[in-house]
């Protein structure tokens, strides 16, 4: 009853900011991603009536109290529920990128451990339910269960049965299509995603505006990425992201994610493309920015943002693969 699961992160090119549904995490808006190469989490994860209660370590912390341990053993009583056990579980988990820093390290983390503990528990679901599942874990964990670009479908069913991670295109679809990772901070952000969609649905006077014009976001991008057409795609990830961020910017008391780092790269991504460059930016809940681009300008465009002040380190990712079981355990 031992399984290991690797799963990449995503980085959404149209974003999901607000849940209709917060128990079962449903989304306000259908929402579209890429998933990384290279920017991981391996979980292995054994059920053992051995085991006295949930043990979890996390990037070689143990973890003995607080709100991560509650998600995770919570997400593994319900995947108890649903193998019909009782068993307590080992859980060790690495992930290869830093932890809550806007790199969607819950994504990769709960698609991972869904993955992980559905086999150990002796279930075997399909792509569909498995993405159900991570996505009561991590919202945006649903779409790290597909490779390449994948769309969450937001749904209309109040049981969330609906609401899942969709692959629109493998990673051959469009090998070409690169996202620069830059890091400008490692440190945790002082608001959580999740806190802050609430905040911000509570108080922006903007989430309105949010709601009315994402989903023709959706549409633009999803047709996009089926086209292979760059410039209409990061386009329109530039200004959904940027809208986004508008939102949170305009709550009580404001969410302001960004550092001069960020604020650097932005003013330099638009400088680049105003002068002939192929490049947008996108940026997550938190500092560090996503710089979309083709594979014939990530050298160039590498070279120019870790040229600039505050920037530690900038990583090319490519369209990534989907969650899989591998049989290398942690423990």
């Amino acid at each position: 009853m031992k399984k290991t699961a690797k799963a990449n992160s995503n980085i959404a090119l149209v974003k999901y900011w607000g849940k209709r549904n917060e128990q079962i995490i449903l989304p306000t808006n259908s929402n579209i991603s890429m998933t990384l190469s290279g920017f991981n989490t391996t979980t292995t994860v054994e059920f053992s009536s051995d085991y006295k209660q949930d043990q979890v370590e996390l990037n070689e912390q143990n973890l003995s109290e607080g709100r991560e341990l509650e998600q995770i053993v919570k997400h593994l009583d319900l995947i108890r529920r649903q193998a019909g056990m009782e068993e307590k579980a080992k859980v060790v988990s690495k992930n290869n990128f830093p932890t809550a820093a806007g790199l969607a390290s819950s994504a990769s983390g709960f698609a991972a451990l869904s993955l992980a503990a559905s086999k150990a528990a002796g279930l075997n679901l399909d792509k569909k339910e498995l993405s159900i599942l991570a996505r009561q874990g991590s919202g945006s964990a649903s779409r790290s269960v597909e490779g390449g670009f994948v769309e969450w479908l937001k749904g209309s069913k109040e049981d969330g049965s609906d609401s899942f991670g969709n692959q629109i295109a493998p990673p051959e679809h469009w090998p070409e299509f690169r996202m620069i990772t830059t890091i400008v901070a490692t440190e945790e952000k002082k608001i959580k995603s999740r806190a802050g969609m609430k905040q911000t649905m509570k108080t922006s006077p903007y989430y309105k505006g949010w709601l009315d014009t994402v989903e023709e976001d959706f549409n633009v991008v999803r047709k996009g990425i089926l086209d292979k057409n760059f410039s209409v795609v990061g386009k329109t990830a530039q200004k959904n992201a940027l809208k986004m961020h508008a939102t949170m910017q305009t709550t009580l008391p404001p969410i302001i994610y960004w550092n001069p780092a960020t604020m650097r790269i932005l003013h330099s991504v638009i400088e680049w493309h105003e002068s002939g460059m192929d490049c947008f930016f996108t940026i997550d809940a938190g500092p560090n920015v996503k710089v979309l681009c083709l594979e014939k300008d990530v050298e160039e465009l590498k070279k120019r943002i870790e040229a600039l002040d505050g920037v530690k380190e900038a990583i090319v990712c490519e369209p990534g693969e989907e969650a899989k079981t591998i049989e290398k355990h942690l423990f």
